[in-house]
């Protein structure tokens, strides 16, 4: 029978071995084909960024690159939070509709009950934050697969901010004028806030997930989730905890793109979720769980971001670039298919 000190020390090693892993400390090998992924997804992104600036002058413009990054914002918020979840080996397909509900409750708390915005913005936030939690609960508890569990997440949340809103944009332009301004204002001259927000989402992220407990379990369980939890770790608790954190990254890309539009929109949230996916596995985390980074979803996101611009700027049909980024995500899922078999 093994004794506390002997099983903190397991723990300690298989959380140890799965950073190890990710960081790729022990292998010199491993290290440079992690920082080639990274360089071939950002040496896409200036190749994406040189073409349509070539095969279209009103891309590479001021207006319009702030239109990128603007949309990158609503998209990459989504991506962070959803690298949390995929690096534990999970999925999930909520993110979408789920923001468009977490938008649909901010407006209800601001417009409708007439609250405080920061009240209003809080409750979009645990909007998420909930919806997290119960996606955990039923993955761990009632032992659903998460492709499961957050598609009827989805459906559920579509549905909500369908009934919640009488289908029916909520506007803040009367109840609070100066809501747009969270994401279109301006404290940096030239930089909109929602771009800044992102920022700061993508740095609290990464300290997340490099420097915490949390962001050492996400990997652990990614690796070997049963390894984890035989070494004392309990690993329901954590897993409902990064769906929660997860979460809170959705509810605030609701607010974010409620404020972008100045209303909430309850179904504006459709196909956000595979974007956001498709830029979680551009930058190279695995779907097998496991490894990623937070550099690596901000580089997928932006050439997310960009191919849907450059591919609107340059007046590609919509059926047509809807097919461009499903062959964009089929390739990701290709590629990371094919790192996974290198490394096994």
């Amino acid at each position: 029978m093994s004794t506390p000190q002997q099983q903190g020390s397991s723990t300690t090693t298989i959380i140890q071995t799965a950073v190890d892993e990710n960081t790729d400390k022990r292998d010199i090998g491993g290290f440079l084909r992690r920082q080639l992924q990274q360089s071939l997804a950002f040496g896409t992104l200036i190749v994406l960024v040189v073409f349509f600036s070539i095969a279209s002058p009103a891309f590479f413009t001021f207006s319009n690159i702030a239109t990128v990054l603007l949309s990158t914002a609503v998209i990459g918020i989504l991506a962070l939070g959803t690298t949390f979840v995929i690096i534990t080996g999970g999925i999930d397909l909520s993110i979408g509709t789920g923001m468009a509900l977490c938008a649909v409750m901010t407006g209800v708390f601001v417009t409708n009950m007439g609250l405080p915005v920061w009240v209003g913005v809080i409750g979009g936030v645990l909007t998420g934050v909930l919806m997290g939690l119960v996606n955990g609960i039923n993955i761990t508890f009632l032992r659903l697969p998460p492709f499961i569990a957050t598609l009827a997440m989805m459906m559920i949340a579509g549905g909500l901010a369908l009934v919640i809103s009488n289908v029916s944009p909520i506007y803040f332009s009367t109840s609070a004028p100066d809501f747009k301004k969270i994401a279109l204002g301006v404290i940096i001259p030239g930089i909109p806030n929602a771009v800044l927000i992102t920022a700061v989402a993508a740095i609290i992220a990464w300290l997340v997930l490099s420097k915490t407990l949390l962001g050492r379990y996400t990997f652990a369980i990614g690796s070997n989730e049963e390894a984890t939890r035989l070494s004392g770790v309990n690993t329901r608790r954590w897993t409902i905890l990064i769906y929660m954190f997860a979460g809170a990254f959705t509810g605030i890309a609701g607010i974010v793109i409620a404020a972008r539009l100045d209303s909430a929109q309850p179904q504006i949230g459709t196909g956000y979720e595979l974007q956001a996916i498709a830029a979680v596995i551009i930058g190279g985390t695995s779907l097998l769980g496991g490894r990623g980074s937070i550099l690596g979803t901000v580089i997928g996101a932006l050439i997310m971001s960009v191919l849907v611009n450059g591919l609107r700027i340059m007046s590609i049909q919509s059926e047509w670039q809807n097919i461009v980024v499903g062959i964009v995500v089929l390739l990701a899922v290709f590629l990371d298919s094919l790192r996974n078999r290198q490394r096994t």
